[in-house]
């Protein structure tokens, strides 16, 4: 038995003014379809208005009414039709022109996106917001790390020095700075440049922190000193001498110069193969220095020949004539006063240099017919520098030095040539001492 059809009209509002797209197929056949159905529509009636171009609510709901096309349509047509947009739906173009089909996996992931960065723009920091730190609770168990304390430098006494003076032939017991400050107060003059006198001190520290290290005390008269005063050692002039002396001569910004040089190169040491060296200075070179072998016999590697032009330029004792009578030449060589035959003694043929040294001083030399080494004459007849020259007039022999003094290590009035030139103390040592290092003298003697 065919079971009976219940028609149900069901009123659909289209929205107004809204112009269906026919570019898209599947709409615009069911558009086509939809106009074939049994529509059934309310004929549009005139609106009228008041005499003032207004009208009434009552006509104006009228008129509205009026104006609305209400489609009525057979519920079984819409389920139809409802089928069939689905259908042309599913078969139709989607998401725009080009037909991808990425669309809908993007417009997921632009919301997850704004769903996870709103709740981050909300809790974002503001710029006068002051950042509050995270309480810790008590009890937690947390181990806090404490921040490296600086590194402390080790620090060691400072060394003692016994001073045998030899003018009272007492022996003084004073810190080693204190020693250094009369030393260069005694061997260097005080106008000299502030590298210059930094040079010094850095180098009479040397020489008695050798001493120190060895326990040497020779050509000490007492053996309970340390070092003596005098020029078989360092010459050295007690402090509070200095500070007096020059005090009353006016010098007392030299004073204050020779105290911040030995302030600045504090316990400063020149080493070689990490031990204090012989730390040898003179006055004026006569342009260069001599090797240690050519003066005292024995090869030293950092007393070598090096070449100093500034004394010549400087220094006031640079080039000496002195006159001798020839006995007194032969007295003081302990030469008979026969020694010199006469044709000899005409033609002054009776003094020859045979060799010369790397520093350019007389190394061999025969006088009277007998060989002397260039310091051994030096020494003797009391000549400023080994490298001279002379000519005899009759009995008297002018002798002419270039020079002051053994010519080993450091010239002093090259050392403040080198200062004037912009040198630093740490330079000029480098270029008297060859292949020196630098360490620290309590240390060195703290370990000792």
């Amino acid at each position: 038995m065919k079971e009976a059809r219940v028609q149900v009209k069901v009123p659909l509002v289209p929205r107004p003014l809204v112009k269906e797209p026919e570019e898209i197929a599947g709409f615009g056949v069911e558009k086509d379809k939809l106009a074939s159905t049994n529509i059934r529509t309310v004929p549009d009636e005139p609106i009228t208005t008041s005499p003032r171009g207004a009208a009434t609510k009552q006509e104006s709901a009228q008129h509205t009414t009026a104006r609305i096309h209400i489609p009525v349509i057979e519920l079984d047509q819409f389920r139809r039709v409802k089928r069939r947009r689905m259908r042309t739906f599913g078969r139709g173009r989607r998401w725009g022109k080009n037909n991808t089909r990425w669309q809908p996996a993007a417009a997921v992931s632009a919301v997850l996106a704004l769903a996870l960065l709103i709740p981050a723009i909300l809790v974002w920091p503001r710029t006068d917001d002051p950042v509050k730190p995270i309480p810790v609770p008590p009890g937690t168990g947390s181990v806090t790390t404490p921040a490296p304390s600086p590194a402390v430098p080790v620090t060691y006494p400072e060394p003692q020095v016994r001073v045998y003076l030899s003018a009272t032939g007492t022996t003084i017991n004073l810190p080693l700075e204190d020693y250094v400050t009369g030393v260069v107060a005694a061997e260097m003059p005080a106008e000299f440049r502030l590298e210059a006198l930094k040079a010094q001190a850095i180098a009479a520290r040397t020489f008695i922190v050798r001493r120190l290290a060895a326990n040497d005390t020779s050509g000490v008269p007492s053996g309970e000193a340390d070092v003596t005063d005098t020029v078989s050692h360092q010459v050295f002039i007690p402090p509070e001498q200095v500070k007096a002396d020059w005090t009353r001569l006016g010098k007392a910004k030299e004073w204050e110069k020779l105290q911040q040089a030995v302030r600045e190169s504090k316990d400063s040491v020149m080493t070689y193969q990490g031990k204090a060296i012989t730390a040898s200075f003179f006055s004026t070179s006569n342009g260069y220095t001599e090797n240690a072998e050519d003066v005292w016999g024995n090869p030293v590697p950092y007393l070598q020949s090096v070449a100093s032009p500034w004394d010549k330029n400087l220094a006031p004792g640079f080039e000496e004539t002195i006159t001798m009578k020839r006995s007194e030449i032969l007295q003081k060589l302990n030469l008979g006063a026969n020694a010199i035959p006469v044709s000899a003694q005409q033609s002054g043929g009776w003094m020859e240099v045979l060799s010369t040294t790397q520093g350019h001083r007389i190394k061999v030399m025969q006088i009277a017919g007998k060989t002397f080494s260039g310091p051994e004459v030096r020494k003797l007849l009391g000549l400023r520098s080994s490298q001279f020259s002379w000519k005899t007039d009759g009995d008297e022999v002018q002798i002419t030095t270039y020079g002051y003094g053994h010519g080993v290590g450091m010239s002093q009035w090259g050392a403040n040539g080198m200062a004037q030139e912009g040198h630093t103390a740490t330079q000029i040592l480098k270029h008297y001492y060859t292949g020196i290092s630098f360490g620290q003298a309590s240390k060195m003697l703290a370990s000792k």
